[in-house]
């Protein structure tokens, strides 16, 4: 295969066969032994001294000409001279994207994480030996540095003309350009380093995740919170509905479990002394995986102490404007076809009154389990016979309301049996002091005022061993030293969880979590 076809076939590839895969190694590997043979193994160098990245330079090159502009008026020979007096030097390093050979000069497209800069390349300038092993013979996907000057070219791209170039890593495989059907969609998962690169959407996604976790992490920081960190791997993987991973302790001989949620633990702080505490952290759940869930995903928690549910929501809709204006610069995020607006109060209803309007029943009219069966029955929401009143109101909820929450809504008010870990309602025992947000009939977070009185946890955890026995997996166990901190005295705290992911994929347009995660869970190809 020659050197130029394998150039043109590389930037113009979508899929190639292994065949083909191994043709393009083989020419690479041939053009790095040639190298080393002269000694200039590029897998030996340690370091490249870089003075500016792509749009650094350019920057740089804007503003002297700006300013050039200025002193020399109208006059265009007078810039042109003053350019030339006045040259930005710079030293640059990235990936080349894309060669155009012209004869003894050639154009390449570097990229780096900043953004892409185009380079001139001259034979006369950077030296025969250089071109030739650097530039003629180089592939798309060689990593190199380039030291020289910018300028304008006549069809005004800001670029850098090279005085030297360096080969600081050779790049044995072909980078596919194109990404298109669900088997490369899969591609893109698996080899996330090759989606990076080919696909700058990707990586501006995850600056916007960290963009996204920074902003949380300065509002909390101004509200006098502490980021703390807990034990991922426990003997009682609580706080949650949901079953965990398992696995042996060797050093302890013990069966440990992967946590599920932060809660148990950041509470334990609350009755230390910590009155206001957050992690931000991953936790683990063993479950399906969907356009929304991941087995291994981001959860972040936080409790303050001497408040209660609707401080939490105060928190809530003060903090999700906060990050939308810090990251998107507007309080109006597009989401698909949807605009959200996040600006104005979000909307609040109870859980009895979102089921209500949607579905028409009126579960404040249902007083036993009986009535609330016969209802399910009545509008086709399967119900399991272990379901208790509260249970199926929750099911009618999810099958009848969630589509419709797609403006930020609280709903408020859950039934006691879905909510363990939640103080009782004054006055209405069988409803707790509890909210989640929705917002594009997703749940984006859920908070409680917590439940501290150690009796009635103990009933709940009691309630919920019960469960365990009659078959949901996903129930809580007693957990004692829990009990323990709770018999010391916790003070009245509001608390919430957020899903770190869904945030992300709500604030960047992403339609699956996949597109938030940088190695998502997948099947093994294996």
């Amino acid at each position: 295969m020659s050197e130029v076809k394998e150039n043109a076939a590389a930037e113009e590839a979508a899929e190639l066969t292994q065949e083909e895969v191994n043709e393009y190694k083989r020419i690479r590997m041939e053009k790095l032994d040639a190298l080393k043979a002269e000694g200039l193994d590029p897998f030996e160098i340690t370091k490249y001294d870089v003075t500016a990245s792509c749009e650094e330079a350019k920057a740089q090159y804007e503003k002297l000409e700006t300013g050039l502009k200025e002193k020399a008026g109208e006059d265009e020979e007078a810039l042109k001279a003053l350019l030339e007096e006045n040259k930005v030097n710079v030293s640059v390093a990235g990936r080349i994207m894309s060669k155009r050979m012209m004869g003894k000069a050639a154009f390449l497209d570097l990229r780096d994480k900043s953004g892409k800069l185009q380079l001139y390349v001259r034979l006369n300038e950077v030296g025969k030996e250089d071109f030739d092993r650097y530039i003629k013979k180089g592939d798309i996907g060689d990593i190199v540095g380039i030291s020289g000057f910018v300028f304008r070219t006549k069809m005004g791209e800001i670029s850098v003309h090279a005085q030297s170039v360096k080969l600081l890593s050779k790049n044995l495989l072909p980078l596919p350009e194109k990404w298109h059907g669900l088997k490369d969609q899969d591609t893109r998962y698996r080899q996330r380093y090759t989606d990076l690169i080919c696909n700058p959407e990707v990586k501006d996604t995850f600056i916007k995740r960290s963009k996204i976790i920074a902003a949380i992490r300065r509002f909390l920081d101004a509200r006098g919170f502490m980021e703390v960190e807990t034990p991922m791997l426990v003997s009682n993987a609580g706080g949650a509905a949901a079953r965990p991973f398992e696995t042996h302790y060797n050093a302890l001989d013990e069966d440990v479990k992967l946590r599920i949620s932060l809660e148990l633990y950041l509470k334990r702080l609350i009755v230390g002394g910590l009155e206001r505490v957050y992690e931000i952290g991953r936790v683990f759940r063993n479950e399906g995986v969907d356009a929304r869930h991941n087995p291994e995903f981001t959860l972040m928690e936080l409790y303050q102490a001497y408040t209660d549910y609707h401080g939490m929501m105060e928190l809530t809709e003060n903090m999700f404007r906060h990050i939308a204006e810090e990251v998107c610069g507007t309080t109006t995020i597009p989401y698909g076809d949807l605009m959200i607006d996040l600006g104005k109060p979000f909307e609040k209803m109870t859980m009895i009154e979102a089921v209500k309007k949607y579905s028409g029943v009126d579960f404040s009219e249902v007083k036993t389990v009986e009535e609330a069966r016969a209802l399910a029955k009545e509008h086709h929401v399967e119900f399991e016979e272990r379901h208790k009143r509260g249970d199926i109101l929750n099911l009618f909820f999810e099958e009848f309301v969630e589509e419709h929450l797609l403006q930020p809504t609280f709903i408020m008010d859950h039934p006691i049996e879905i909510s363990p870990l939640t103080k009782k309602k004054p006055g209405n025992p069988d409803y707790v002091e509890r909210f989640e947000l929705f917002i594009n009939g997703w749940e984006m977070c859920n908070a409680y005022s917590e439940l501290n009185d150690p009796i009635d946890q103990r009933e709940r955890f009691k309630a919920q061993e019960e469960a365990l026995s009659q078959g949901d997996e996903e129930a809580n166990r007693t957990d004692e030293d829990f009990l323990r901190a709770l018999e010391i005295g916790m003070p009245p705290t509001g608390g919430i969880g957020y899903g770190i992911d869904r945030l992300v994929m709500l604030m960047t347009n992403s339609p699956a979590i996949r597109d938030v995660l940088l190695f998502p869970t997948m099947k093994s190809i294996d």
